[in-house]
């Protein structure tokens, strides 16, 4: 086919859909609609899963996780492009005690002024506030300080073991992050008071949106010659990782059923069209217009009405994400129990190739096979048996 037919069967498509101008728009409607919603909902549960990650690495942990750092090791070697923050951390494990009241611990040094800054795990204090640089203090998990019985203000004991050194810190604040792991048998105190010191130091590594966990952490082993591990939240929190990949498949599947139920509503209603015109079709046919020709056309009217539907869908669907996106969508009511709100429960819906393609590709497969059964109609019957119904 030239490209002068081309032209000819997609000016007649036009003409047809224009002439049925109530069926056209009642078909499009479906379409925008369709187009409009999955792109807004897509681009939510990319903001959903932005979320996730946003709140659990930036309540404590950060992107990427270093162990067994040598003291030797600065943190401005760290600092390499795409990295924002990097916070140094110093474990070690003893026993706190308030009179009869012993439990075994890890206690980690920080840099107060550099958790304030990055970390938000000082915005679940519950009682009392958060450390100070240099202050013999600790900062304590809800669940510890019920253990010991102790308020913000009391005195508790620290030691490496049992009969050792004991030293004694002022319990600054109490803090409850929902997470096991940070709510059991972990307290914070500034580096300048821990008890003893280590060869070897962890760190926290908060890096630019955009740059991937890995690439660093691909830099880092070619710059650093000494022994340590770098770990991305991507290993560490694997039960995230599979829970982003169950939003998208979860997403893809309801997309997927959406459109097939609008084919089956666009296909009825373009059997309704089809018999509107049907006369139409059955002069085409005794012009000398082939099968062929006929569901050539009424694939071009699919196509064409489809385009034009989809593309004020995408419009809308593209305003409705920037319209929640500017101040966000406030999910604290429903997300107040899950840990990986711990922070913020508003999420920021974001477009992305998958949330802003996807529906539009998908909305012309299924009008295509929707066009299959009214196009069937018309070229499976004779021209002389259409006109005769008439």
């Amino acid at each position: 086919m030239t490209f002068k037919h081309l032209k000819f069967w997609i000016r007649t498509a036009f003409v047809f859909l224009f002439r049925s101008g109530r069926s056209t728009v009642t078909l499009s409607l479906m379409v925008v609609m369709a187009v409009a919603v999955l792109i807004f909902l897509s681009a939510l549960a990319v903001g959903i899963n932005d979320a996730m990650i946003r709140n659990s690495v930036g309540l404590y942990s950060g992107h990427i996780s270093g162990f067994s750092l040598p003291q030797s090791l600065d943190t401005q070697r760290l600092k390499i492009h795409g990295v924002v923050s990097v916070l140094k951390r110093i474990s070690i494990p003893g026993i706190l005690s308030n009179g009869n009241n012993i439990e075994t611990i890890t206690i980690v040094g920080v840099d107060p002024a550099a958790e304030l800054k990055t970390t938000a795990i000082w915005k679940k204090t519950v009682s009392g506030k958060f450390l100070k640089n240099a202050d013999r203090t600790v900062f304590l998990s809800h669940q510890l300080a019920d253990k010991l019985g102790v308020q913000p203000g009391n005195t508790v004991r620290f030691a490496l073991g049992l009969n050792k050194n004991q030293i004694q810190f002022i319990v600054s604040g109490i803090y409850k992050t929902g997470i096991d792991y940070l709510d059991r048998g972990i307290a914070f105190c500034p580096f300048e008071v821990l008890p003893v010191k280590k060869d070897t130091w962890e760190a926290a590594i908060f890096i630019q949106e955009g740059f991937e966990p890995e690439s660093i952490i691909a830099e880092y082993r070619t710059l650093i010659s000494e022994p340590a591990g770098f770990h991305s939240w991507k290993e560490m929190m694997p039960d995230l990782l599979q829970l982003i990949d169950l939003n998208y498949i979860s997403m893809g599947v309801v997309t997927v059923l959406v459109f097939g139920v609008v084919s089956l509503g666009i296909a009825c209603a373009f059997v309704i069209f089809i018999l509107k015109n049907l006369r139409e079709y059955g002069i085409m046919k005794a012009m000398g217009a082939t099968p062929q020709e006929i569901g050539r056309l009424i694939v071009i009217e699919v196509i064409l009405m489809n385009l034009a539907a989809s593309s004020i869908g995408v419009l809308i669907g593209v305003l409705l994400v920037f319209i929640t996106n500017y101040s966000g969508i406030d999910l604290t009511y429903f997300t107040s129990h899950n840990r990986y709100f711990v922070v913020s429960g508003v999420v920021f819906p974001r477009l992305t190739f998958f949330s802003l393609c996807l529906p539009p590709i998908l909305a012309l497969f299924f009008s295509l096979v929707s066009a299959i059964w009214p196009a069937a109609i018309v070229t499976r019957r004779k021209a002389a048996d259409i006109l005769r119904s008439f």
